[in-house]
């Protein structure tokens, strides 16, 4: 059975807006929510960036889904024994409901913001795996003690652990970083790619030792009544997505990303973010993307009108989507 999961985005919505959106996806038919954790919206037009931890208090209360989180334990905003005790808390309270947490290397326009510096890509990934270590052990009930080049901790303990700690996906954009994934998280989560590219990063992350373990995608669209809607949402919330790969973990504030994006026309915003008017086109990208062998599929409609989308995807979409296959 394919899972058919919402995107709850912070960065463009309100706490409060965010959690009657995730109950309008559960009444739609959606199978579970995903969430972004972020202190930074991409842009300035996007206004928002509520915390995540926070907020899956409410939205597990005022829903019966599951849930998977992105998160960072490299040690910036958030300490790994301090990110693991806010994970065991909320699993302690709604068992089996945080399924996943995906841990990433971060961005800089997140973890900046503490002052700590922003160091190169091989020491954020030795940071993420310390981190993702430290958290694993503390989530069995562990009590550690340990120095790292990063972390000193000295006999930290979750004193209300959870019976059923999430699983620990790895969270990745590149396929050398899927492949280094592979061999010591439970699964994968990605953003959606062309099929042949998606299927590439895949057979990475098995050949890394992923074989057997979880694939998770995020299908990122941009829904409209018309095309030219569809096309206006995304040149104006998704700019990001015609940003350089590598802009998207050094640039430091959403003034940045504006200006690095100011030139891009709305007809270049084609080429990078699917634009859907009909129940047919996101059928159809639903099935590309489980044909490459993917378990999870969380929807992101990068428009600001949430609901019409969510009524939308309830009364032609949901229906028909043929989750055995």
């Amino acid at each position: 059975m394919s899972v058919i999961g919402y995107h709850a985005s912070h960065e463009q919505f309100s706490p409060s807006q965010l959690l009657l959106y995730v109950k309008q996806a559960e009444a739609a038919g959606f199978d579970a929510i995903m969430t972004s954790d972020h202190i930074t919206p991409w842009s300035n037009r996007q206004g928002n960036s509520g915390n995540n931890w926070a907020w899956l208090g409410a939205a597990m209360s005022a829903t019966s889904l599951p849930f998977g989180s992105l998160a960072i334990p490299g040690g910036w905003r958030y300490h790994p024994v301090v990110l693991a005790h806010m994970i065991a808390t909320v699993s302690e309270m709604f068992p089996d409901r945080l399924r996943w947490i995906a841990a990433g290397s971060g961005e800089a326009m997140n973890e900046h913001v503490v002052g700590t510096g922003w160091p190169d890509k091989a020491e954020r990934n030795q940071r993420l795996r310390a981190g993702c270590d430290i958290m694993h052990s503390l989530m069995k009930g562990d009590m550690l003690t340990t120095d790292t080049p990063w972390f000193a901790i000295d006999r930290a303990r979750l004193w209300s652990p959870p019976q059923k700690p999430p699983m620990i996906f790895g969270a990745a954009l590149s396929d050398d970083t899927a492949e280094w994934m592979g061999g010591w998280t439970a699964g994968l989560l990605t953003v959606r790619k062309p099929r042949e590219e998606l299927i590439k990063m895949i057979n990475r992350f098995r050949g890394g030792g992923g074989v057997g373990k979880a694939i998770t995608v995020q299908l990122q669209v941009s829904w409209g009544r018309n095309t030219e809607e569809a096309r206006e949402a995304a040149w104006d919330q998704w700019r990001v997505a015609a940003a350089a790969p590598d802009h998207l973990a050094s640039l430091q504030t959403a003034f940045e990303f504006d200006r690095e994006t100011q030139a891009v026309s709305p007809e270049e915003m084609d080429d990078v973010i699917p634009l859907v008017t009909t129940a047919q086109h996101i059928l159809d990208l639903i099935e590309e993307t489980k044909a490459s062998r993917v378990d999870e599929i969380y929807i992101h409609n990068v428009s600001r009108d949430q609901s019409a989308f969510l009524e939308f995807m309830a009364s032609q979409v949901m229906p028909a989507i043929d989750k055995t296959s």
